[in-house]
Order: C-alpha cells, then sequence, then structure tokens
C-alpha cells in the first residue's frame, strides 16, 4: 500500500481572524491610561471593530492584491489629452476607504481624537502601511491649513470627514478630501530653503501661480497639497488644489511615479508646476514656520507607524514560535528563543507607549506639552524608526527560511520597515533639530526633565541614565558629531520612565537593565538570563 508523500504537520496556522487592538495588551493599556473614563467604552469599542477588521482574511488579502499589483501613472488619454492620474488596484481604494471611515483622518474633530486616532493608526499599519501615507497626510495638513481660518473653516471639514470619495473633481463638491505634501526638490532634499520653485502674485487675494518641480510628491492623486515655494518676501507655503473651481484640472503634471524599495501599494511621484494656480497659506516667507506643524504630526505618525510594523511582526513571531515544534518542543519554550521573543517584544512595548505618550501631549495642548513635544518627537522619530528595521529582520529570522519567503508577509513589513526612518527628515535631520531645540527653547528641555523627574526614584538604572544625561548637556560645544548620540539617549530615557511608571515590574526591569544599564549585547537575544522573560513574552503573545 502506497502512502502518503505530502502530509503538512508541524506549521502554525494563520495569524487570521482575531482583533489586532484587543491582542495588544501595551496598546490597550496605553489607550486607557491616557483616555477619560467617559470616553474609553467609545474608544475601546471603535479600536476593536477596526482591529477585527485588521485581523480578518479579507483585509491581509486586500493588503497583499495591493502591493502586488502597484499603481500606474497614465500622463494621457487615449486621444492625447494631458490627464496626469494614477490608477491603484481596487484594493487600495478599499482600504484607504476604511481607513478613513475609521476616523483616522479626524483626531482633530472630537475629544480624546490624538488618542483614539494614534492607536488606530498602529492597528491599521499593521494591515497595509502604503495607504497610511495619504491619511497622514490628510491628518497633518489641518494644524498648517489654520494658519489662514478662512482656508481652514473651507477644508478642514473636508479633511477630518470620514467619507472617502476617489474621484477627480471640484473639492466643494466632495463630502470627503485627501491631502498630499510636497517639499523637497532635485537639488535641496531636506534643505528646503534651497527650494526654486517660484510663485508669482496673481492678485491681491492671495492667489499665485506657480513654476517648478517637486522631486518627492506624497499620495499625488489627493485633492489638494501644501507646497513650498519661493515668493517674493522669501520661501512660503501654498495651497495647490488638484481641480479648480470650474472642474478643470490644475497644471499638475506627474512626470514619473517612483519605483521604491518598499511602501509599493502607495505613489510618490515627481511633479511639475507650470502656471499651477495656488492660494498662499501664512505670511509671504513663512513657510517653514507655517507647514513645520504639518511635518510635526507626520513626524509622531512615523513613530507611530513604526510602533505598528514592530507590533505586526514581533505578533508573526511570537505566534510561529508558540505552535512551531523543534528539539523536542515548542520554540516558545527554548531558552534561548525566548531571550529573542521578549527582547524583541521589549522593544515594541517601548515604542508603543512612547508614540501614546506623545499622542496624548497633542490632545492636551498646553504649554508644557507642546514644550514637551518639541524635544520629544524628533528624539521619538529618530530612535524608534531606527529600531524598526532590526526588530523586522530579527521577527523575520524567528520563522527561519519560512520569514524569507513573500507568502509568510515578512518580507513586505522588512521592506517598509526603513521607510519612517527616511521620510520627514531622515536621522540626522532629527537629531540636529533636537539640539536646536536644546539651544533655542529652554522650556522644551524642562518640560523633558519634568515628565522623566516623575520616575526617578523608582529604578537606580534610570536614576544614573538621567545622571549621565544632564552631565552630557552641561557642554554642548562640538554638540553636533554628537547629535545622534543625544537624541537617542533623550529617547530611551523618556522610555524607561513611561515604562517604570506605566508598565508591569518585569518590563520595566528588563528595559532598564538591557537600554539604560548596559546588561546587553548588541544584538536582539541577549537579554539578562535572570530577568522573567516568559512573562515578557505572554504579554507580547497574539490571542487569537
Amino acid at each position: 500500500m502506497a502512502g502518503s508523500t505530502h502530509t503538512v504537520t508541524n506549521q502554525p496556522p494563520p495569524l487570521l481572524g482575531y482583533d489586532v487592538y484587543g491582542a495588544d495588551r501595551a496598546l490597550v493599556a496605553a489607550v486607557e491610561r491616557h483616555l477619560g473614563p467617559e470616553l474609553l467604552d467609545e474608544a475601546h469599542g471603535e479600536l476593536s471593530a477596526l482591529g477585527r477588521a485588521a485581523g480578518s482574511a479579507q483585509l491581509h488579502e486586500w493588503a497583499i492584491q495591493a502591493n502586488e499589483n502597484p499603481p500606474t501613472l497614465r500622463t494621457h488619454d487615449r486621444y492625447g489629452h494631458r490627464i496626469d492620474e494614477v490608477d491603484f488596484h481596487p484594493a487600495w481604494h478599499r482600504l484607504l476607504g476604511k481607513g478613513v471611515a475609521a476616523g483616522l483622518t479626524a483626531a482633530w474633530a472630537r475629544p480624546g481624537g490624538h488618542v483614539r486616532r494614534a492607536a488606530g493608526f498602529m492597528v491599521w499599519s499593521q494591515v497595509e502601511a502604503g495607504n497610511g501615507c495619504p491619511l497622514s497626510m490628510t491628518h497633518a495638513a489641518v494644524p498648517a491649513l489654520r494658519a489662514d481660518p478662512a482656508l481652514a473653516a473651507e477644508w478642514e471639514p473636508r479633511l477630518t470627514s470620514t467619507v472617502y470619495e476617489r474621484e477627480l473633481r471640484p473639492a466643494r463638491l466632495k463630502a470627503g478630501a485627501l491631502f498630499g505634501m510636497g517639499m523637497t526638490e532635485k537639488q535641496g532634499g531636506s534643505d528646503v530653503r534651497a527650494n526654486t520653485t517660484s510663485a508669482r502674485p496673481l492678485a491681491e487675494d492671495g492667489t499665485y501661480e506657480l513654476t517648478g518641480h517637486k522631486w518627492f510628491c506624497s499620495a499625488p492623486m489627493s485633492d489638494g497639497f501644501l507646497v513650498l515655494a519661493q515668493a517674493a518676501e522669501g520661501l512660503t507655503c501654498f495651497l495647490v488644489p488638484r481641480v479648480l473651481e470650474d472642474g478643470t484640472r490644475n497644471v499638475f503634471r506627474l512626470q514619473r511615479l517612483k519605483d521604491k524599495l518598499g511602501n509599493r501599494s502607495n505613489a510618490s511621484a515627481e511633479v511639475e508646476f507650470d502656471g499651477t494656480w495656488a492660494r498662499r497659506v501664512g505670511a509671504e516667507g513663512r513657510g517653514v514656520r507655517t507647514i513645520i506643524d504639518m511635518v510635526a504630526a507626520t513626524r509622531l505618525d512615523c513613530v507611530l507607524g513604526s510602533a505598528g510594523l514592530m507590533r505586526a511582526a514581533v505578533a508573526q513571531a511570537v505566534h510561529h514560535c508558540a505552535h512551531r515544534e523543534a528539539f523536542g518542543g515548542k520554540l516558545l519554550d527554548k531558552p534561548l528563543m525566548r531571550n529573542v521573543l521578549a527582547d524583541l517584544a521589549l522593544e515594541s512595548e517601548a515604542a508603543t507607549t512612547l508614540g501614546l505618550r506623545l499622542a496624548a501631549a497633542c490632545d492636551d495642548g498646553g504649554e508644557q506639552e507642546r514644550a514637551l513635544l518639541r524635544i520629544a518627537v524628533p528624539a521619538a522619530k529618530y530612535w524608534v524608526t531606527k529600531r524598526c528595521t532590526p526588530v523586522t529582520v530579527e521577527a523575520a529570522e524567528c520563522l527561519g527560511g519560512n520569514g524569507y519567503v513573500e507568502e509568510s508577509g515578512m518580507p513586505r513589513l522588512v521592506r517598509e520597515s526603513p521607510l519612517n526612518s527616511i521620510w520627514e527628515g531622515a536621522g540626522n535631520v532629527q537629531a540636529l533639530d533636537v539640539l536646536r531645540a536644546l539651544r533655542r527653547e529652554p522650556q522644551a528641555l524642562n518640560a523633558y526633565l519634568q515628565e522623566v523627574g516623575r520616575a526617578r526614584g523608582a529604578d537606580h538604572r534610570l536614576d544614573a541614565a538621567i545622571k549621565d544625561l544632564l552631565t552630557e548637556l552641561a557642554d554642548l560645544d562640538g554638540a553636533e558629531a554628537r547629535a545622534r548620540r543625544l537624541a537617542e539617549r533623550f529617547a530611551l530615557v523618556l522610555q524607561g520612565a513611561l515604562l517604570v511608571r506605566f508598565a508591569p515590574p518585569e518590563v520595566a526591569d528588563a528595559f532598564c537593565a538591557s537600554r539604560l544599564g548596559g546588561d546587553a549585547g548588541a544584538a536582539f537575544g541577549s537579554l539578562p538570563h535572570t530577568l522573567d522573560l516568559k512573562a515578557l513574552v505572554e504579554r507580547a503573545r497574539p490571542r487569537v
């Protein structure tokens, strides 16, 4: 009798059919910590609904489709008319529509909106990170537009809407709208003051025409864009609508789409302006000051998006090891694998805790919290996004060869993982921004020290780390060369202080020992064996 040649055994079930939000203990605890009791039931209900959608097989299939069928550029129609459109797979529109409907652009329109949106953005980043770009740009455009109350009154209801309308038509005819951004140019990159795009006034009503180019334009099929251009008084912020009031297309020439390492479902374009109609936002010469609040919001989204990617990778790794057997037992129970998983889980929880704390500061809006954000956002953006890539790569390795295969979903996370470190100002830009805050805004350092000071006395390693940081700050001569070191220390000390105050003791102990006390190696999986590693792994394990 012939035996079977192909029997599948010892394979984990797919990590599907569960509540991504509810299964994340660190995220749920952060939401409960930062929202008032009057908001919690509603917030938990919304986030659990989003979490169940995020954990469904259907949405994961849409994510695969959106990435396997990247956007394509159509510059002309069949008759030779210039149309400059980007075609997306239907799965992209379905995912983006669900993100808008979940309120991921509506933080400014409801109480506790930033914490609720931050948690939702982290959950949604675990499904498909590409559509996070237009969601983030649209969310972040609101504070910049508030520099012009008339523009804000016109556009804010559309941007905070939960209605997604994909068709290009005048924004006044749409119940919801999306925004993109164009800042960088070929010759300048992050040095936006080197921009050459010019703006010529058309009338006294704040209308201009733009001529020039943008090397990176995010979400080119959006309804409007915030761009920087040189006016008579210097670099200025402008609103460029995609479609004009009379229904004609604005001059918005898409030269090509970028062929990117990751984020392949999302379109990033090179754009040319030639007599493009625009409205000024804020005063001439104040472009950077006007758009800086948008940049700060998108930088926080980089933190949240990276935290979401880390959580997705860690959840997959722990789930795999909880079911996979090798060398006589579950991988999860092997001491060395447990150490690796615990270390990854620790990094993920620290990122989640920090991201939600910064979102809560946005909800508060007080002077003290704004000062904290000035130094904490660039430090967090620097450090959390830097940690995302090694976390996702190590998590993929936990799956062995399977983690290198596209079907596992891990390669897509790995390709996505460096993006947030580059986007909205790469590592050096963030580190220098921390220095700038230290030198120009003493209230920012005071707010930071008050925040971490709330945890002093609870852990000797944290206390020592705070002392060492103050020693570093005593002499800022030649600080530019060590700006990355400073940004890293700012982020680690703040993460440690938050975990000491709010996380379970085993989490705080492990973080302070390894990240602040130096009792760990350079690679993941080198935590002190005396820690409660099992508790760390179980806390990170998704319950299906």
